[in-house]
């Protein structure tokens, strides 16, 4: 009795294979405005609404303590993030190498050389202070002239430099004259602002920044910004900052960090129209 012949073995699936590749080390300027703004009292968690439901219970009673707690001014908040920023990017890859400047009229350096030593970076962060008074203008193009003179030095070592600006104004809009150059540094922007009022106009500073990194931005380069004047955000949006130019996606499909609270809401939520209890197994 004939029987059918064996049907041959399926092909194998091809194997996906990504092969290793070393991205370059990056040179990172930070240059953090020291405007008057700069200076401006940051919320405390405390006092901040939270991010969860709205609860109908009344706050607890205030409990005794050792005292008011010290006021937190902006420039502290960025000295704190900076710092959290070289520790992280560090134990990353200790090939990063950082130098620092300043911006009030226009850019000051304050660490020209970059290094990728912990405490010359701290005590370059630890020297940034706020001006006593309000800057007219805010000049980027010594900043944009000093990045692509690195630019070229980091290309010619392999590495890849990137420029990190904190901008605090919330009615003065950033200039420069740069002309049009091949572009050989990213630009990333974080900026910390007032909430709109008839005396300011944080969209057209925000807008104008955005035109700066656009023109001068090789890779992807992110602008973020916040005017909630908690620390808390400002050391989320550094974070984000942590990730390599050549390993981002782009800004509009950013989609972190995740809202945590949210999320469980939702969660708890769809468990509910199932009539899953919820509750936790011990």
């Amino acid at each position: 009795m004939a029987t059918d012949p064996t049907p041959p073995a399926a092909a194998a699936a091809p194997r996906y294979s990504l092969p290793p590749v070393r991205l370059p080390a990056e040179d990172i300027l930070f240059c953090v405005d020291v405007d008057l703004e700069a200076s401006a009292e940051m919320k405390s968690a405390a006092s901040a609404p939270s991010s969860g439901s709205a609860s109908t219970a009344s706050p607890p009673p205030p409990q005794p303590g050792p005292g008011p707690r010290p006021v937190v001014r902006r420039m502290d908040a960025v000295r704190q993030a900076l710092l959290l920023f070289v520790h992280s990017k560090l134990t990353m890859c200790p090939d990063h190498r950082f130098a620092f400047a300043s911006i009030g009229e226009t850019v000051s350096m304050i660490k020209k050389d970059f290094s990728s030593d912990v405490g010359s970076a701290m005590e370059a962060i630890h020297s940034l202070s706020a001006s006593e008074s309000r800057y007219a203008t805010a000049d980027l193009t010594q900043l944009f002239k000093i990045a692509y003179h690195e630019g070229k030095i980091a290309e010619s070592q392999g590495r890849l430099l990137r420029v990190v600006l904190i901008y605090c104004r919330s009615s003065t809009k950033p200039h420069h004259q740069w002309p049009v150059k091949p572009k050989n540094f990213t630009l990333d922007i974080i900026y910390l602002h007032d909430k709109p009022t008839a005396d300011n106009c944080p969209q057209k500073v925000y807008d104008a920044l955005v035109d700066a990194l656009e023109h001068v931005s090789q890779y992807e380069g992110y602008i973020l910004e916040t005017g909630q004047g908690l620390a808390r955000v400002l050391f989320r949006l550094m974070c984000i900052l942590l990730s390599h130019p050549l390993q981002r996606c782009i800004q509009d499909d950013l989609d972190i960090p995740k809202q945590v609270a949210k999320k469980t809401l939702a969660v708890e939520a769809a468990q509910n129209e199932d009539g899953t209890p919820v509750s936790s197994q011990q």
